[in-house]
C-alpha cells in the first residue's frame, strides 16, 4: 500500500483508509490498491468522501460490473444500479416506522450477505452515507473467514464439500410479504458452504439469513448446523459495529463478511444511504477451492 494511510478497526478484519479523494478520476494503480485492500481487510471505510451518485457509480464500474437492484428488477423489470437504504427518498420525503418500505427494510437487520440468493452473488457492496440518525442506524459486520479459522481441522474438512440452498423468499417472508413477480425472479439457488478467496486461497463459511438448508439434509438437521455456524461467526467479540458519519464511503466483501443493520427510530430521525454492488464472477459452485492439504 502506498496511496493510503491504513488503520485497523477490529482485530479480525477491517480498516480505515485515508488519503486519496475518491471523487477524482481513479487510476488503474489506485483501483488495484483498493482491490488488494479488499482481499486483505474485507471491510474498508473511507471517511469524508461525500460521493455523489455519478462518482459512486464510476467507482463501482472501476471494480467490476454493477449489479442490478433485485427489487426493482423483480417487480418492474427495470435495471437500476442503486439501492436507497433508510427512510429518505430522492424528493426528500421521510417515511416513518410503520411505512411499508421501512418495515420491508427491517429484513436488513438479519445477518446476511448481499445477494447470496442470486445465482451469481455480489462481490462487494459500496455504501455512501448522505444522512445519518443522531442515534442508532449503525451497521454490524463479522468475518466468515475468521469464523472458519476458529473451527477444528476435522470440522473444516466436514464442511468443505457441503452445498447450501439460499432462498430470498425464505428469509424476507419473515419480515414482510414478497410480491409474486419478485419471488418468481429469485428462485432458490445452490451455493458452496465454504468459499475461498480466488487470489489468496483464504477460506470462509458462507451463510446468513438467506441460507435455508444443506442440500441432501433434512430441514431440522440443516438448521442445527447453520444456526451453530451463525452463532460462532457472530459471537460478540467478533462483531465490528460501524458508527456511520455523513460522508463515509464503505466497501465490504460479501464473499466472506456478514452484516446487519442495528435499527433506528424512523419516526424521529432521517437516514439516507446510497448503495451499489459489484456483480460476482460466477456461481460459487464454479469457484475453485484449493484442497486443505495445499495450505
Amino acid at each position: 500500500m502506498t496511496a493510503f494511510t491504513i488503520a485497523p478497526v477490529h482485530d479480525e478484519f477491517g480498516a480505515r483508509l485515508t488519503g486519496p479523494d475518491l471523487k477524482r478520476p481513479l487510476t488503474d494503480a489506485l483501483v488495484e490498491e483498493i482491490r488488494d485492500a479488499i482481499d486483505a481487510y474485507s471491510f474498508l471505510v473511507f471517511p469524508g468522501q461525500h460521493l455523489q451518485d455519478d462518482q459512486q457509480l464510476a467507482l463501482t464500474r472501476a471494480l467490476g460490473e454493477p449489479e442490478a437492484n433485485h427489487v426493482t428488477l423483480g417487480t418492474t423489470g427495470q435495471v437500476e444500479h442503486f439501492h436507497t437504504i433508510g427512510n429518505v427518498m430522492e424528493d426528500g420525503t421521510k417515511y416513518g416506522n410503520d411505512h411499508q418500505r421501512t418495515v420491508f427494510q427491517t429484513g436488513n437487520n438479519l445477518w446476511h450477505s448481499d445477494s447470496s440468493f442470486r445465482s451469481v452473488p455480489t462481490f462487494v457492496s459500496i455504501m455512501s452515507a448522505h444522512e445519518v440518525p443522531a442515534q442508532g442506524g449503525e451497521t454490524e459486520f463479522v468475518s466468515g473467514r475468521a469464523a472458519y479459522g476458529r473451527l477444528s481441522v476435522d470440522e473444516q474438512a466436514r464442511l468443505d464439500p457441503l452445498v447450501c440452498i439460499h432462498d430470498y423468499v425464505y428469509s424476507r417472508s419473515k419480515v414482510a410479504p414478497v410480491s409474486e413477480s419478485h419471488a418468481a425472479s429469485l428462485p432458490p439457488v445452490r451455493q458452496r458452504l465454504v468459499r475461498a478467496n480466488p487470489r489468496t486461497g483464504a477460506r470462509n463459511i458462507y451463510i446468513g439469513s438467506h441460507a435455508k438448508e444443506i442440500e441432501g439434509w433434512n430441514h431440522d438437521e440443516s438448521r442445527v448446523l447453520l444456526d451453530a455456524l451463525l452463532a460462532e461467526a457472530t459471537r460478540p467479540a467478533s462483531i465490528y459495529r460501524h458508527p456511520w458519519q455523513a460522508g463515509d464511503l464503505v466497501i465490504w466483501d460479501n464473499r466472506c463478511l456478514l452484516h446487519r443493520g442495528a435499527g433506528y427510530d424512523a419516526d424521529a430521525y432521517r437516514r439516507r444511504m446510497r448503495q451499489t454492488r459489484v456483480h460476482g464472477i460466477c456461481n460459487t459452485m464454479e469457484e475453485a477451492v484449493p484442497p486443505l492439504a495445499a495450505e
